[in-house]
């Protein structure tokens, strides 16, 4: 656990609502990995100021164009709506409940989940984003063969809201419906475990960092990045030399939650160190080891990858304990291999 400071300036924010452990679909993620394979570019804003230009990522034969509305670009505070939908899917898969991409969302409950303030002012920014995440708008392609194949899609498909009748009427819940391929991605459990003091960070960059140390270091128990590399994959518009002091406050402070940074000046690498707190999704424990020859079926049918690397990302989304986890860490590997081929 990242050690709290009652200091105004703390590096993170106080804990205004003692909250249980959630989960996340890692949205952008989830379609950069399916599709764009080893894109993992960013597409929420890391600015409190609208961003109303059109991003495009290219890798390849595979683009991504990222199209706001008028209102700007869904921010990465925004994305807090859809941690909190997925969630609460999640605890309904979880006991074997009936899921629907709707999600009924109490608007005070969901300030409190996200360690928000629950003030007139905090209700009115959940309209704006809910805009904003409606307004986003994804297109990419899929290159097979001779054929390319062109997709769009949004962050939300829709959203209502309900609320007192008058000009100062209270906010009493607002409904989501989640785009299919949001949905699909937390039916086929592309889910990782976020620790809570994720909503105690204070700048939108150090979330960004965060995600990615969760999903490239994982369970393991280092991840080292160039700090160019980092630069490109947070989608930070900042020069590097003033990423590289944002790193070395992160450094400083040592408040990153799962995760402890340092930077080797020498290689100008960056380097991420399991603090050992990382949830292994909800069924921690339940998984028994894996023998010796699923590692080795593992390489044959995933060749080129570190089979303790993909044994990591498997924990770390399953979420029932599979019957015969050698079989089911074994196929997971083959699908593993076939979204993404061999590692450049």
């Amino acid at each position: 656990m990242v050690t709290k400071n009652t200091n105004s300036l703390a590096p993170l924010l106080p804990d205004r609502h003692p909250q249980h452990d959630l989960f996340i679909c890692d949205v952008g993620d989830a379609v950069l990995k399916d599709v764009m394979q080893h894109m993992e570019h960013p597409f929420y804003a890391l600015s409190k100021k609208p961003e109303v230009s059109v991003k495009r990522y290219v890798n390849g034969d595979n683009w991504l164009e990222v199209t706001p509305s008028i209102k700007g670009l869904a921010t990465i505070y925004d994305k807090d709506i859809l941690i909190y939908c997925i969630s609460q899917i999640m605890a309904k898969l979880r006991h074997g409940e009936a899921v629907s991409p709707r999600v009924r969302i109490n608007a005070r409950e969901l300030l409190i989940f996200t360690n928000r303030g629950t003030s007139g002012r905090e209700y009115g920014s959940l309209m704006d984003a809910l805009d904003r995440l409606e307004g986003t708008r994804i297109r990419t392609n899929i290159v097979t063969g001779d054929e390319e194949q062109i997709d769009g899609f949004g962050l939300i498909d829709a959203s209502s809201v309900r609320r007192k009748h008058g000009i100062d009427g209270r906010l009493l819940w607002c409904e989501v419906k989640l785009s299919d391929w949001v949905f699909n991605a937390i039916r086929n459990e592309e889910v990782l475990t976020l620790h809570r003091d994720y909503f105690r960070l204070r700048k939108p960059m150090e979330r960004r960092i965060y995600e990615l140390a969760r999903k490239h270091c994982g369970q393991q128990r280092q991840w080292r990045i160039s700090i160019k590399k980092l630069l490109l994959k947070s989608g930070s518009q900042s020069p590097e030399k003033r990423f590289r002091q944002m790193i070395r406050l992160l450094v400083k402070h040592d408040h990153l939650p799962d995760y402890q940074v340092s930077f080797d000046d020498d290689a100008d690498v960056v380097v991420f160190t399991n603090r050992g707190s990382v949830v292994s999704g909800v069924i921690e424990g339940n998984v028994p080891a894996l023998k010796g020859s699923s590692y080795e079926k593992a390489r044959t049918v995933a060749p080129g990858w570190d089979v303790y690397h993909l044994e990591a990302e498997w924990r770390g989304w399953i979420v029932e304990p599979p019957q015969d986890a050698d079989s089911a860490f074994v196929g997971f590997c083959r699908k593993w291999y076939e979204k993404r081929g061999t590692p450049s």
